[in-house]
């Protein structure tokens, strides 16, 4: 215990800045949702506004860190920070989807380079006795702080200004502990990456599983509200529902993380796969019911079951890599993840423009269950990998950036030389 408070302390500003991004984070995509929305965006432009986002955050995963490397930690925090703060009002000034799309763009560009900093960050002050501990707090203040920005939402009414101008302010706060840090920033150097050809020969279903991740999940955060809103859910009912979808991430990843590490992990995928699209199915039948408990509960499970494929998908590529292309590897997954949300919101409000908002979650299980055809088939075409030469499962976060899987692998190779 003592050794937990002592490596949180050393890193307290950094913890400070996450929590604060994360809430602010948290908050915004679901109050943009739920807004536009509100103000009659078709679910085609909404999907395109919100896709936005992601295709910021791509560009920001591959330039980002150029910028850091050339201009420093602490100016392109406290340039990105301010960014992402204005953005925010941005919003709340101009409501029209023709300002929004690009404001949501520099969004994402300035969070993505905002994660790359602080993981970096942390990642230089954690030591090998630290680096576990802070590497389990890490995810800790980020799912809390996703989770409690949704409850946020029901503070004031997503029409007015006030919630916008409490998310400009939760972000502005990530400002301060940082840029009056004494501490000297790291080195820091740009990650390097693999070819997605290479990626594919490498591991085909880790390639195709973090892609239909990346799409499905970023519908499931930026549509969901979208859709509860249509099905007649209250504010706090729609906050509560994506809690739970962030909640049953939380609760089910360690332990399908544990299962993956002991049995062939393309089957825990494909069953992983299956469960989702029958959890999909089950949010559609019981998004109509009136007890909305069972909602929150299936909403629950399938958000513990879809936000495990990244890390699993990951995991998986792993198995079939030398130690050395590891952080390459996951730096090019990680892109591939960031496409696949530049395509799912968009997409998904354009089928949802044809058919309308009750195919939502059938639509997003379909996908599930494609991956898992996949799967099956790359099991007829391929030998497992023996269990005892599988790599541990690495728990990754949906909006994590690569420096955090270089953190884990850290702190695996530290047990692995203590055994």
């Amino acid at each position: 215990m003592k050794q937990l408070q002592e490596a949180v302390i050393s890193v307290w500003p950094l913890f400070f800045g996450l929590g604060f991004l994360m809430l602010g984070n948290g908050l915004q995509g679901t109050l943009l949702s739920v807004r536009a929305n509100g103000e009659g965006f078709a679910v085609l432009t909404t999907g395109f506004v919100m896709t936005m986002y992601y295709v910021g955050f791509l560009a920001g995963s591959i330039y980002a860190p150029r910028l850091v490397e050339n201009v420093g930690h602490i100016r392109v925090f406290a340039a990105l920070a301010s960014l992402a703060s204005a953005t925010v009002l941005l919003h709340a000034v101009f409501v029209h989807p023709v300002v929004w799309a690009p404001v949501r763009a520099i969004s994402g560009f300035s969070f993505a380079g905002l994660f790359v900093i602080i993981e970096s960050w942390l990642n230089d002050r954690a030591t090998n006795e630290s680096r576990g501990k802070i590497l389990s707090v890490y995810f800790v203040i980020m799912f809390a702080g996703l989770s409690l920005g949704q409850g946020l939402l029901n503070i004031a009414s997503p029409m007015g200004m006030e919630l916008f101008i409490l998310t400009s302010v939760l972000v502005s706060f990530a400002l301060v502990p940082i840029s009056l840090s004494r501490r000297p920033a790291p080195d820091f150097h740009t990650p390097e990456t693999i070819s997605l050809r290479r990626l594919y020969i490498i591991s085909p279903l880790a390639l195709v599983g973090v892609f239909i991740n990346g799409l499905t999940i970023a519908c499931l955060f930026t549509l969901t509200p979208v859709v509860a809103d249509d099905q007649g859910l209250k504010l706090s009912e729609i906050s509560f529902l994506m809690i739970a979808f962030i909640a049953g991430g939380v609760l089910l990843q360690t332990p399908l993380g544990w299962l993956s590490d002991r049995i062939d992990r393309r089957k825990v995928i494909i069953g992983v796969s299956i469960l989702s699209c029958l959890a999909g199915v089950l949010c559609a039948f019981t998004a109509g019911m009136e007890a909305r408990w069972a909602y929150f509960a299936s909403m629950s499970v399938f958000g513990g079951l879809s936000l495990s494929v990244y890390g699993l998908s990951i995991s998986h590529a792993n198995d079939h890599l030398d130690k050395r292309f590891m952080v390459a590897a996951s730096s090019s997954l990680l892109l591939v993840n960031a496409c696949g949300a530049c395509f799912g919101p968009v997409g998904m409000g354009l089928l949802l423009q044809i058919i309308g908002p009750d195919g939502f979650f059938p639509l997003v299980a379909f996908f599930y269950a494609l991956l898992a055809g996949f799967g099956i088939y790359r099991a007829f075409i391929r030998p497992p990998v023996p269990t005892e030469d599988q790599g541990d499962y690495v728990t990754l976060a949906p909006r994590s950036s690569t420096v955090v899987y270089q953190i884990a692998e850290e702190d695996r190779d530290q047990e692995d030389d203590k055994r």
